[in-house]
């Protein structure tokens, strides 16, 4: 059986390397909504890039998330890197 495809960076989620992302937060009605299954590194980007009301209101797709300036900057440097990585650098960094 091959990996999973992440849809935000296209490479493959090595076993036990996934997070389910949901499309539509929870806390926005999003909860039994359609969910991804991206890099945990992927995703932990994409709540440090975005707040919950921004992913229900303009993001709640792969291909909006992937033509977000900062997440498109993310995609590139992510995908020279290998499946497996993960950031050593703890905590978020959302700009509010």
């Amino acid at each position: 059986m091959t990996d999973p495809i992440c849809p935000l960076c296209d490479r493959p989620i090595p076993d036990g390397g996934g997070s389910l992302h949901h499309l539509i937060p929870k806390l926005k009605g999003g909860k039994g909504g359609p969910t991804v299954l991206l890099h945990q590194i992927c995703h932990k980007e994409i709540h440090a890039t975005l707040s919950e009301a921004d992913l229900a209101r303009d993001y709640s797709n792969v291909e909006a998330l992937r033509n977000h300036p900062r997440l498109a900057k993310f995609i590139a440097w992510v995908g020279k890197r290998p499946p497996g990585f993960r950031s050593k650098v703890p905590g978020g960094r959302r700009k509010r």
